[in-house]
């Protein structure tokens, strides 16, 4: 598998093309439990991977996984709602339409929060711990990384019932004041930019774009949605006039489900800091930034050099709780990481309250296998030192010259080569064969679960052949 560059202006560049062309025989040495692969001897073109035969059906399960499950569902039952809501055969919508807004917006919104996430991921590696049943266990797991699922289909579903709400105000715009009527037009053009904004291929091609409208028209469509609530339940519709007393207002759904989503949104920003940062730049393609006080595995943080505006989430790698730093591998892709290499800052601003990953979910496991290309190691390597019961195989091209002596002596400090494979794609020739790899550790490890990050093709490749062959195994998520 190569390592891959993902730029946002250019596409993905595959970097090893020339070194997979060369002709030399190529090793790959690993001591301890896990079998060496045999020398094969590269021919030109034999770099370029080979494409394995996947079924349908395992093709269709990748697609149709956990994220879309909770999506489809929780869509059909809303979609079930506003059918019969619509045709009157279900009276309490049409009076409480706000209540379903608002509801799942609310459950839209807490499924994406940071102290949620936290709580949720401790809760279920404290109380379900390595004695519970494999497939159990790999349930919890498939939840808590497809939280987007219920995320998305939360707020697709909030927006439609914002949509049937303003329509029913229409409809009775002779007992409506044109005020609320107004303000439900507002919201509703804020609400459908901010999840417009949010599409998977806006995200991924267009990451400014995305900060911008997703937060800042949200921020507006949040001011605009309790404009709308308290318009609307201030108006009395039988005298036509407006209520003053506040004790009304509060006494409404509405208001608190508008409550408790404000909550929600600004509890991350209250744990917005500047902070100090060291940057190391080995190579032109990446900086490593430390950072001061140790963390747990499976973390993430997000950085920007200002105090709102382009956060970029990087995975945390540090030796413990108690270790002095952490650090973030930052691999020049855009405008921000570019400028990490060309004009590192002294100082970047940080949520102090990190958001978990799925590796936070090792822990319920009693072996596993972490694959990881290129700059993904950021996301692997906390886990792989943190526990010993983990073996980590990382893909790259010229690895320590790239990523220099810091990443490589926590490496070698921590995982020594008994438990770790690291493939030098420009020193051994050319990409191996992930599968073949990530199969002889798996069955040689006793693994249950092999955790991958990857390049989108890489993904999918090594997912479609974790499936086929009957591996757990748990990818990069492009969707959410």
């Amino acid at each position: 598998m190569p390592t891959i560059i993902e730029d946002p202006e250019k596409g993905t560049q595959d970097c090893l093309e020339a070194a997979a062309l060369e002709e030399r025989p190529i090793t790959i040495e690993t001591k301890g439990l896990i079998p060496p692969v045999e020398p094969r001897a590269l021919v030109p073109g034999a770099g370029k991977k080979a494409q394995r035969k996947v079924s349908r059906w395992v093709r269709v399960q990748l697609w149709f996984n956990t994220y879309r499950k909770f999506y489809s569902t929780i869509v059909l039952l809303n979609l079930t709602g506003l059918i019969l809501a619509a045709t009157g055969k279900w009276q309490y919508p049409r009076r409480y339409t706000g209540a379903f807004v608002l509801g799942n917006l609310v459950t839209a919104i807490t499924m994406r929060n940071e102290l949620f996430g936290r709580c949720l991921y401790w809760v279920i590696n404290t109380c379900f711990a390595k004695w519970t049943p494999l497939q159990f266990r790999l349930g919890c797991t498939s939840v808590l990384q497809h939280l987007g699922g219920i995320h998305s289909g939360c707020a697709s579903s909030g927006f439609g019932w914002l949509i049937f709400r303003v329509v029913l105000i229409f409809i009775d715009h002779k007992d409506n004041h044109d005020a609320v009527l107004i303000m439900g037009v507002i919201t509703n053009l804020a609400v459908s930019i901010s999840i417009a904004s949010a599409f998977p291929w806006v995200r991924n091609t267009h990451h400014n774009v995305f900060e911008r409208h997703h937060r800042f028209i949200g921020w507006v469509g949040l001011l605009s949605t309790w404009v709308f609530v308290v318009l609307g339940d201030s108006y009395d519709l039988d005298t036509h006039s407006w209520n003053p007393d506040g004790i009304r207002v509060i006494r409404q759904q509405d208001f608190w489900f508008a409550f408790v989503m404000t909550v929600f949104i600004l509890i991350p920003w209250f744990t917005v800091r500047e902070v100090k940062v060291d940057i190391e730049v080995p190579s032109p393609k990446v900086a490593i930034l430390r950072f001061e006080r140790g963390m747990q595995q499976g973390l993430l943080a997000r950085i920007s050099r200002s105090s709102i505006m382009e956060y970029h989430a990087f995975g945390i790698i540090s030796e413990g709780k108690h270790a002095k730093y952490h650090y973030l591998i930052c691999g020049v892709q855009g405008d921000f990481t570019r400028s990490l290499v060309n004009d590192p800052p002294t100082h970047l601003w940080t949520r102090q309250l990190k958001f978990a990953g799925v590796s936070n979910t090792s822990t319920l496991y009693k072996r596993g296998i972490r694959v990881c290309t290129g700059t993904g190691l950021g996301a692997a390597l906390s886990t792989c030192i943190q526990s010993p019961d983990w073996y980590l195989i990382w893909i790259g091209s010229d690895q320590e010259k790239t990523f220099g002596p810091t990443i490589s002596n926590l490496i070698h400090r921590h995982l020594g080569k008994e438990r770790c494979c690291l493939w030098d794609s420009k020193a051994r020739g050319g990409r191996p064969d992930v599968m073949k790899l990530v199969r002889e550790a798996y069955y040689a490890w006793g693994a249950e679960v092999v955790f991958i990050t990857s390049n989108y093709q890489g993904n999918k490749e090594i997912m479609e052949g974790c499936k086929s062959e009957g591996i757990p195994a748990f990818g990069t998520l492009w969707d959410f």
